[in-house]
């Protein structure tokens, strides 16, 4: 058994709350061990409605302070990632049957005041008879609202976290599970076990379980209890071919009150979701079934004058989120907050878990966590991730197409769609990647439309990818794009390619 040594923190989850936590904790100059049974974001956070937002439909639950504490978070995360995360405008259709045009108005002036916006436009009425949002859209439709929030690539938000944590000295292991975990003393023993079967052992001050779906198997682990429990809500979103002009998304108001967003995806795509539905099965089982489908495609079919149908329908895919449970009936309804949970008899040896919480607002949950921990580690340093960019972030939040423009200059053989889609992923660390290359020869094999043996390669030494999906579906979205032969050409290269390197 391998010894991996002392720590000040284990960190156990690797989505966005305990990449997020990682990465402030060993910036506040702890000892960090960051473990993940699966590939990071692989669970709940990449399946997400790939949105920071302030969460609009939330003020109807009066949930102001969340609504406040995101609408803030969105602009400190806009500055700090802006290859990842940018302004998306939001157009909402006015329907006499749901909410009235005041409520509406209200919610909207709300949204517009409540987080001290700075950098975005605020909310604007559309006349649909006229504007070009409304072209899509059937005539019965008439008025409208434009609200903005933010897109986000969701997975490599949590990338980007544990590659910031890993340079500031942070240990990542991934696909690497929690066996045991026991209190000696002031101590938590850890007994962590590889895929391969290599099992290794740790020790911390402290444990953070940031397990999301999995928060109570870790809390068993442990061997503690906790009154708090998680609500499993399924999330389905499915992917269409574009259907309308323009870069501006769609809220759909639906009968049964909830909201249904169709976004622009992937340039030529469309993501339509999502759905709230209870669920009581393994998370890792979670999947989209037809009721889920039919139910997004017939409020699309609602506003939309040629929506899709399901010959349009090109992938889908489905998310557990971990709910805090607070026995509300409705699962819509269930708050979209975060709750932690500390665990010391003895005041030392400290367990946090974290029950709930959102993408928008991981940040600020790590701050949070991190406090609740102080007591324990009195060397921790101040908060400071607030103005620290995450790495490839380091260019001006307003000005993306001018950071594109000069890498366009800089690798004029590089294709439009390629140059964009490396600007968009990996920021300034593009140059990283593309050291050295003078021709797209230099890039390597080629699969499919939009990637290269280099990307794949620097994925894998830099990003812990291991998998083929790690990189098609995380990593960056290049499935979407490939044909089946070309998968599974991918796929035989990186297999043969991963074996090459043992």
């Amino acid at each position: 058994m391998t010894d991996l040594g002392d720590f000040d923190l284990i960190v156990v989850g690797g989505g966005v709350n305990g990449a997020g936590i990682a990465r402030d904790a060993v910036g506040r100059g702890l000892s960090t061990l960051l473990v993940e049974k699966d590939d990071l974001a692989q669970g709940a956070s990449s399946r997400s409605g790939k949105l920071v937002h302030g969460g609009l439909r939330y003020l109807e639950y009066y949930e102001f302070r969340l609504v406040r504490e995101a609408l803030i978070e969105r602009e400190v995360l806009l500055k700090a990632a802006p290859h990842i995360i940018w302004p998306m405008r939001f157009v909402l259709p006015h329907s006499s049957e749901q909410r009235p045009a005041w409520l509406i108005r209200m919610g909207l002036f709300l949204y517009d005041h409540l987080g001290g916006r700075k950098l975005l436009p605020p909310t604007r009425a559309i006349d649909l008879r006229e504007g070009p949002e409304g072209a899509p859209l059937k005539r019965d439709f008439v008025r409208a609202f434009e609200y903005s929030d933010c897109w986000v690539d969701d997975a490599r938000l949590v990338v980007l976290n544990a590659l910031d944590a890993s340079r500031r000295g942070a240990r990542v292991l991934t696909r690497t599970a929690l066996v045991s975990a026991r209190r000696a003393g002031e101590r938590w023993n850890v007994t962590l076990s590889r895929r391969a079967g290599d099992e290794s052992s740790a020790r911390a001050r402290a444990l953070v379980n940031a397990a999301g779906p999995w928060v109570e198997d870790v809390l068993r682990t442990a061997g503690a209890n906790s009154a708090k429990h998680v609500r499993l809500v399924k999330g389905s979103h499915i992917i269409t071919r574009k259907f309308w002009d323009g870069e501006q998304a769609y809220l759909l108001q639906n009968a049964d009150k909830r909201v249904i967003f169709v976004n622009p995806y992937e340039n030529d795509l469309a993501l339509i979701g999502t759905t709230d539905v209870p669920f009581s099965g393994r998370a890792e089982d979670v999947a989209i079934d037809g009721e889920e489908i039919d139910y997004l495609l017939d409020v699309a079919n609602r506003y939309f004058a040629k929506g899709p149908t399901r010959a349009d329908v090109i992938s889908a895919f489905s998310g557990v989120r971990p709910l805090f449970d607070d026995e509300t009936d409705n699962a819509s309804a269930v708050t979209r907050d975060y709750v932690l949970d500390l665990d010391a008899p003895a005041r030392v040896a400290p367990l946090l878990s974290i029950f709930g919480g959102k993408i928008t607002t991981y940040r600020r949950l790590a701050e949070q966590a991190l406090a609740r921990l102080a007591p324990f580690l009195p060397s921790m340093r101040p908060a400071w991730t607030e103005t620290a960019p995450l790495p490839g972030g380091d260019l001006d939040a307003t000005d993306f197409a001018a950071f594109l423009q000069t890498g366009r200059s800089r690798y004029p053989w590089l294709p439009e769609d390629i140059a964009t889609g490396y600007a968009r992923r990996y920021g300034t660390r593009m140059h990283k990647l593309l050291a050295g290359a003078a021709s797209l020869d230099d890039l390597g094999r080629r699969f499919g439309r939009g990637i290269f043996e280099r990307e794949a390669r620097f994925l894998a030494a830099e990003e812990w990818a291991e998998t083929a999906d790690d990189i098609l579906e995380r990593r960056t979205k290049h499935y979407l794009h490939m044909s089946g032969n070309e998968r599974a050409e991918f796929e035989a290269w990186f297999a043969a390619t991963k074996e090459g390197r043992r």
